[in-house]
C-alpha cells in the first residue's frame, strides 16, 4: 500500500543543497551551504543515522569534478534532529521545520555545543585591518568591522593627509627684521611690502605679512632668515579613529587574527585539541591537494633550501604551521596517499551536559585517523583509522 507521507525531495538553489521532508502537519528541510562546507567529514561522524557519507574531498575542493559533493546527505535516512548542524565547525548546515531554524536535538533531548572562545578586547584595538587582512575565512563573514572612513579619506583614498590638523603659529620679530624679502622668495604664505626709503630714517623699513591658511608650517622661512628674526611652530592633532572590530560566530578558531594582531588585542582558543603529523617521504611529488583546500592556511610548501646547508636531510614536501592547523581533518580526507597525513584529536571544546550520544560522538572524533583515500561506490569516499 503506497503512503502518501513522508514526501522527499532534494534539490540545489545556488550555493545551496537542500533536503526536504514533508510530513503530514510539518515540513523539514535541511540546508546544506556548499561555499561553506570544507569536507572535513565531522558531520559524517556526528550523525546518528548514518545518513552523510564522504565524497570526493580532494577534487570537490579543487574545482576538478562537477559531479559529486565533499559530503551528501540521504533524505530518506536523515532524521532531521539537527546534530549534524551543531556539530559543524564551519556553519555549512541549518534545520528548518515549517520555515524556522529550529535543532530538535536540543530543544527535546538535549545536547553539549561548542564552547568557542574569540573576543577582542577594545581598549586594547587600534582598528587596523591585519586580522582582517590574514584571515583565512572570507573576512567579511569571520571579521566584523563597523569603522567609519577616517576623516579626509575619500573613496580613492587619496585625500589622507586633511585628517590632520595642524596649529600653527608665525612671529616675526620687528627688531630683528631687516626686511631683506628672502622669506617672501621661498613661501607663498609670506609678502614682504618695503616702505618708501627716506634719508630722514636712513634705513629700510617694511612689515612681512603671513597669510596663515597657505601656510603648512614648513619652517623654510624660519631657515632661511638671515637674522633669525622669524619664529614657526607647528602641533599636529590627528582625529581620533572610532568604531569596533568583533568576530562573529562563522569564525573557524585557527588563530590567524590573534598571532598577528600587533597589540595582542585577539583572544582565540582552537576548538579540537590534539596533534597532527604529515609523513612528508611518502609524499607523492607534485600534489598540493592539501595546501590547496586547506581552510586555515596552515599547510604550505616549503621554501627550497640550499643543499649546503642540508647535510643529507631529506627536503621536506609539505609544511605544516601548527599554530593555525585546527585539526578539523580536511587535509586527511582529500589526501591521496596512504598514511601520509595522521591526525589524533584528544579534546574537544564544548558546553552543555555531555549525552549518551554526544559520547559515542566524541569517541569517534577522538579516535586517531589516517590518510588513505578510496573510492568506493560512485562518488563516496573510505578512509582509514589509524593504528
Amino acid at each position: 500500500m503506497n503512503t502518501l507521507f513522508p514526501k522527499y525531495s532534494h534539490r540545489k538553489e545556488g550555493n545551496l543543497t537542500i533536503m526536504e521532508q514533508r510530513l503530514l502537519k510539518q515540513v523539514n528541510h535541511l540546508v546544506f551551504d556548499l561555499d561553506n562546507c570544507t569536507g572535513c567529514g565531522i558531520c559524517v561522524d556526528a550523525c546518528p543515522e548514518e545518513a552523510i557519507v564522504l565524497g570526493p574531498v580532494g577534487a570537490v575542493r579543487r574545482g576538478a569534478i562537477q559531479y559529486g559533493e565533499a559530503v551528501s546527505v540521504d533524505e530518506k535516512k536523515c532524521s532531521y534532529c539537527g546534530v549534524c548542524v551543531v556539530m559543524c565547525p564551519f556553519n555549512a548546515m541549518s534545520l528548518r521545520i515549517d520555515g524556522e531554524e529550529k535543532l530538535p536535538i536540543i530543544e527535546r533531548e538535549g545536547f553539549p555545543t561548542y564552547d568557542p572562545v574569540r573576543a577582542i578586547d577594545d581598549e586594547k584595538c587600534i582598528l587596523c585591518t591585519t586580522c582582517k587582512d590574514v584571515c583565512p575565512r572570507t573576512p567579511e563573514k569571520a571579521i566584523l568591522r563597523d569603522v567609519p572612513a577616517f576623516e579626509g579619506t575619500d573613496a580613492a583614498g587619496l585625500k589622507k593627509a586633511e585628517a590632520i590638523h595642524a596649529n600653527i603659529t608665525f612671529d616675526c620679530d620687528e627688531e630683528k627684521c631687516t626686511v631683506c624679502g628672502l622669506c617672501g622668495d621661498v613661501c607663498a604664505a609670506l609678502t614682504v611690502k618695503k616702505k618708501p626709503f627716506s634719508p630722514e630714517i636712513g634705513k629700510v623699513r617694511g612689515e612681512v605679512k603671513w597669510t596663515q591658511k597657505l601656510c603648512d608650517g614648513c619652517g623654510v622661512c624660519s631657515e632661511i632668515c638671515p637674522s633669525d628674526a622669524i619664529t614657526v611652530t607647528r602641533e599636529e592633532a590627528v582625529q581620533e579613529k572610532r568604531g569596533k572590530v568583533s568576530i562573529t560566530g562563522d569564525c573557524i578558531t585557527c588563530r590567524w587574527c590573534a598571532v598577528n594582531c600587533p597589540t595582542e588585542a585577539i583572544t582565540v582558543e582552537k576548538l579540537f585539541e590534539g596533534d597532527i603529523e604529515f609523513h612528508t617521504e611518502k609524499c607523492p611529488g607534485g600534489c598540493s591537494t592539501c595546501v590547496e583546500i586547506c581552510p586555515a592556511n596552515a599547510i604550505y610548501l616549503p621554501s627550497p633550501k640550499n643543499p649546503a646547508d642540508m647535510h643529507g636531510e631529506v627536503e621536506a614536501k609539505i609544511g605544516v604551521n601548527k599554530d593555525f592547523c585546527i585539526l578539523c581533518g580536511v587535509c586527511v580526507n582529500a589526501c591521496p596517499g596512504e598514511d601520509i597525513i595522521v591526525l589524533k584529536r584528544t579534546g574537544i571544546r564544548m558546553k552543555g551536559k555531555e549525552t549518551d550520544l554526544f559520547k559515542t560522538i566524541k569517541d569517534k572524533l577522538l579516535r586517531p585517523r589516517t590518510s588513505k583515500v578510496r573510492e568506493g561506490d560512485f562518488g563516496k569516499v573510505e578512509l582509514k583509522t589509524a593504528e
